[in-house]
């Protein structure tokens, strides 16, 4: 089953070690879609959409992080799956 999620990670240190791409780039061994970005209150957001046992473990290594971070919570929505999606893009 295809789903989307919208997650928003909070922490002490999520922008400026690489998260994003650390993000993309887990994304897309998982083959999912969507996207990831900073926000002006020092968190980082995303959406990501793909098979549901595929979002479940992304999700868990996002909630990680890259190595030089520390993610205090992970908080995460259901969202309407985004047709003809293609790829899982770091905005700016």
């Amino acid at each position: 089953m295809v789903k989307r999620v919208y997650f928003l990670a909070h922490g002490g240190m999520v922008q400026g070690v690489g998260f994003r791409y650390f993000t993309q780039k887990r994304a897309i061994e998982h083959k999912l879609t969507g996207w990831v970005r900073n926000t002006d209150n020092n968190k980082v957001e995303g959406e990501a959409q793909g098979d549901e046992a595929a979002i479940k473990s992304f999700l868990k290594e996002v909630d990680k992080g890259p190595s030089h971070s520390h993610v205090v919570r992970l908080d995460q929505e259901d969202r309407d799956v985004v047709e003809n999606e293609t790829d899982f893009e770091v905005r700016r």
